[in-house]
């Protein structure tokens, strides 16, 4: 994986950006924690109705009916009260985790393709979809225990303390235990979540890496190296989940301990209290209920705490990207297209030490079709991205219609120029969602569009535009996912088309049927052809040939076959092939 990994926000900015996304939902937040702060306050109604009924009984027994009948109608009222508050709890939640996961999404997308490249797809797929439901757990679950559990606490504490300042102050012996214990669960705790977060993405990436390139793996037969590889992120991910387990397991112990003194001081203070005539037996026994109703509470809160944790560490991932440096809103209303390019020595480099490309120049005027050839590795596709802004200029100057590529606006620069490389993506849905995806058009305009490149199996699928497909949807060939990522093109109003070898994947069958659609796709537009296939380049207004990142040579077709170099050396190894 790169270096250049995604962030991760710091405990600031993550319960800045949670606390911000929360203000969105100020009046459900306040309804969800005073109805379950209700419905904790009923339920410990429950110790001071069994207290006075135990001196009742002590009396002589004559008034239990009352009490009876208000511990059942406080039970029943916290019940209610209860599930009232998670579900509200559960819907702020859910609305919360909907609006944190959609703007890591937009970020997302909204950066270079570069940027996202550098960091692994991996890492971000993990926090969009693994971290996304680790929070949602925790809110599902840990989140209206742990509330539960505070309110419980207090609620608890103020029971003892009206009962008598010296229960409270008896039950407070757990507290120096409690505190440490938790300070010294966090400190060990959490760096091996963050560490888990980091291993179990990194996992991912070598997951993804294999099953992408799984042609290659198995043509090179390096199946073990790549299995090897992610056996070792699961060994380190299964080494961190059991060096929690083991703080986990400590934290208990001291958690048991702690309720141990805070209940024998409680049962000794009440037996000197009552034996002392200063509380009666009723009040010493609902001491000692609230009590032994802190325990799970406690245990509870201490517990959830590491549910927390989780989540926050997987909030941290989200916000870290979140943070993300995104395009600002634009100031000015977006340029007139025209179709210009202008590029002056341009320079590029992946790396540091080398330039993919070299000083390359170059001038198309609206309307051109400009074809782009020369062996593999030669620079064409970085040119491409360049040009398309999914490569940031390293030196030299690149234009659109006379405006430096970096003065437009992301939004603009996408819909004024649209590139499409040689693996399109088919996305899930049906061939309407799929089409609509990138320009807004009725059914008749769709299959119009269609029929203009030659797609007519469109029409003929078993549901025509409404046949689902993508990875579980209806099988498409290669070609016709080229083909049908053409007609998306050809739907487009950019001024500006980029194809990266888009018809290369065609069998011998689709190609000329693939090539004509390009064309047509295309059409009175500015077009960068990069040419998988000479037939390509012989239409083109001009073709410029490329090695070791330069443009060594440019021309027509005609011109360039008749002209000795490196194109006519291709044309003829093309041509006799």
């Amino acid at each position: 994986m790169s270096d250049e990994k995604l962030p991760i926000a710091s405990r600031r900015d993550t319960a800045r950006g949670l606390l911000t996304t929360l203000g969105h939902r100020r009046s459900l937040v306040a309804l969800a924690l005073l109805t379950l702060f209700a419905g904790v306050g009923a339920a410990l109604v429950a110790p001071w109705m069994i207290g006075l009924m135990v001196d009742d009984i002590v009396a002589g027994g004559g008034g239990l009916l009352p009490f009876g009948l208000v511990l059942a109608a406080s039970v029943s009222l916290a019940a209610v009260l209860t599930w009232l508050g998670r579900v509200l709890l559960a819907r702020l939640g859910q609305g919360t985790i909907r609006e944190v996961r959609e703007a890591a999404f937009r970020t997302a997308l909204a950066q270079p393709t570069s940027r996202i490249e550098a960091a692994g797809t991996g890492d971000l797929v993990a926090r969009l979809s693994g971290d996304v439901r680790a929070v949602g757990e925790v809110v599902e679950e840990a989140l209206p225990a742990f509330l539960t559990a505070v309110f419980g606490i207090v609620l608890s504490l103020v029971g003892l303390g009206a009962l008598d300042w010296r229960f409270a102050l008896a039950a407070l012996c757990a507290a120096p235990i409690q505190f440490f214990s938790l300070r010294w669960f966090l400190r060990r705790s959490a760096p091996v979540y963050r560490e888990h977060r980091v291993v179990v993405a990194e996992r991912g990436q070598r997951t993804i890496e294999a099953v992408r390139g799984v042609d290659t793996v198995a043509a090179l037969r390096t199946e073990e190296a790549h299995l090897a590889r992610i056996a070792d992120a699961s060994v380190q991910a299964i080494g961190l989940e059991v060096r929690a387990t083991r703080v986990r397991n400590d934290f208990n112990v001291f958690l048991n301990g702690a309720e141990l003194v805070g209940l024998s001081a409680v049962l000794v203070a009440g037996y000197f209290l009552v034996a002392g005539g200063q509380v009666e037996l009723g009040a010493a026994t609902a001491a000692a209920l609230y009590f032994l109703g802190l325990f799970g509470p406690m245990g509870s809160l201490l517990y959830r705490i590491d549910d927390l944790q989780d989540a926050g560490a997987s909030l941290a991932r989200l916000f870290g990207v979140i943070g993300l440096p995104s395009p600002a809103a634009r100031t000015r209303e977006a340029p007139v297209r025209r179709g210009e390019i202008d590029v002056a020595e341009l320079r590029f480099g992946h790396r540091p030490e080398r330039d993919d490309l070299a000083g390359v120049s170059l001038r198309a005027a609206a309307g051109d079709r400009i074809a782009v050839v020369g062996a593999s590795g030669a620079g064409k596709t970085t040119l491409a991205r360049v040009l398309a802004g999914a490569l940031p200029v390293g030196r030299g100057d690149v234009r659109h219609d006379g405006r430096a590529i970096e003065e437009w606006h992301p939004h603009d620069l996408q819909d004024a120029v649209i590139m499409l490389s040689q693996e399109p993506h088919v996305f899930a849905g049906t061939v309407r969602d799929d089409l609509s995806l990138f320009a807004q058009a009725d059914d008749a305009r769709m299959l119009e569009v269609a029929g203009a490149l030659g797609a007519h199996w469109i029409a003929a699928l078993p549901e025509g535009l409404d046949t689902e497909v993508g990875e579980s949807g209806h099988p498409l060939t290669p070609g016709q996912a080229q083909h049908l990522a053409l007609v998306r093109v050809a739907l487009s109003d950019a001024s500006v088309v980029i194809l990266d070898e888009a018809t290369a994947e065609a069998g011998s069958a689709d190609s000329e049927i693939l090539d004509d659609a390009a064309a047509r796709a295309i059409g009175s537009r500015t077009g960068i052809v990069i040419a998988h296939r000479l037939s390509q380049a012989m239409t083109a207004d001009r073709i410029l040939v490329m090695q070791d990142g330069r443009v060594v040579q440019s021309g027509t077709h005609d011109d360039l076959v008749e002209t000795a170099g490196p194109y006519a050396e291709l044309w003829a190894a093309w041509t006799a092939w």
